[in-house]
């Protein structure tokens, strides 16, 4: 007897929007994460990009908990000495409040081509309108 193994033209994609209005910025990171890995499917296979396109909009309202908003640093690298760029929380959420989602739900992705391939289906927007209609996405509960 065999065991039926999905193929990966077999997988047929669909879209969700997540809305992060008021929702914490690492429930929302990991449920965008699962849905892009495909864990929500039962057809799951680690090696094979099984996930959906996720839409987050309203990246603008998401909240930190604790003491996050002040004391969480993001840092960047130019790779030349003394190349070290430092961003707290509040001014990236000032600034570019897309970033800090995109900078968690692919800290959660597997680090290899597969996780870029994964990451590439992440669709960020700080507003609540986004250009992806024609794709008829389906609305998820934003984990709370």
């Amino acid at each position: 007897m065999n065991t039926p193994f999905p193929s990966a033209k077999e997988f047929v994609r669909s879209w969700h929007v997540i809305d992060a209005d008021g929702a914490v910025l690492g429930r929302i990171a990991a449920q965008a994460a699962r849905i892009l890995m495909g864990k929500h499917r039962p057809t799951y296979t680690p090696f094979l990009d099984a996930g959906d396109h996720v839409i987050v909009i309203n990246a603008d309202k998401v909240k930190l908990t604790g003491a996050k908003e002040r004391d969480k640093v993001y840092r960047t690298h130019s790779g030349y000495p003394g190349g070290l760029k430092e961003t707290a929380a509040f001014k990236m959420k000032a600034v570019r409040p897309m970033r800090m989602i995109e900078l968690a739900v692919s800290g959660m992705l597997p680090k290899t081509k597969l996780g870029k391939q994964m990451y590439r289906k992440l669709k960020v927007y700080a507003g609540p309108k986004h250009p992806h209609a024609a794709q008829k996405p389906a609305a998820l509960e934003a984990a709370r």
